[in-house]
């Protein structure tokens, strides 16, 4: 069951570029709310695997690829429409790739991603819950105050006059602190990888 939930939120993700490029001001208020709705999917699919007791490599790494997609596609989106620079989603691909590569190791052995982490601030900031929900919940903020401003030009174009650089300006800080958080949790994985491959390092087993 939770890896149909994982995937009702692949699907969820092509309504939501629908409703983005339909070009209709009205439809696009649903922005927000369905951006919200898929990425809080996230923690769903993982209650239901541990309510069910449902967890598995599998499912870890589906789940992982899944929330790298829906990402991935809104900051391009976001960076199409030019609601953001294009080093944006380029950061987030680039890291993406690197650390999927260093987790494709350890699916290979058996070890889950946010397993691989050894040290205090590795699993603190890649692997600790607390982190793993801020970050989603910053790039869900992102994302739905972004999206929610797209129809405003046309539905409000007295209001978006006025204040629209404020609007703008909320979204770039947001954008910029969830790159900066992406950066964060991408280095502890990256450097990790590097000092466990060098010839002779402890391999962390008993």
């Amino acid at each position: 069951m939770a890896n149909w939930v994982t995937f009702g939120r692949f699907l969820l993700l092509f309504v939501l570029l629908g409703i983005i490029y339909s070009g209709v001001p009205a439809l696009q208020l649903v922005n927000a709310p369905l951006t919200v709705f898929i990425i809080a999917l996230d923690g769903v699919d993982g209650w239901v695997a541990r309510k069910y007791n449902e967890e598995s490599l599998f499912g870890a790494t589906f789940d992982i690829a899944i929330d790298r997609i829906v990402e991935t596609v809104l900051w391009v989106v976001l960076a199409h429409l030019g609601f953001i620079g294009v080093w944006i989603p380029l950061l987030f691909i680039i890291r993406g790739n690197l650390v999927d590569a260093i987790r494709s190791k350890g699916a290979a052995s058996g070890t889950a991603a946010f397993d691989m982490m050894q040290s205090p601030i590795g699993r603190f900031l890649v692997a600790g819950r607390f982190m793993r929900g801020f970050y989603a919940v910053l790039k869900a903020v992102a994302f739905a105050w972004i999206l929610f401003w797209q129809p405003f030009p046309f539905l409000a174009p007295e209001f978006w006059a006025n204040y629209g650089w404020f609007c703008v300006g909320v979204g770039t800080a947001l954008a910029w602190a969830s790159a900066a958080i992406c950066i964060a949790r991408g280095l502890p994985v990256i450097i990790e990888f590097c000092v466990n491959e060098r010839p002779g390092a402890p391999t962390g087993r008993g």
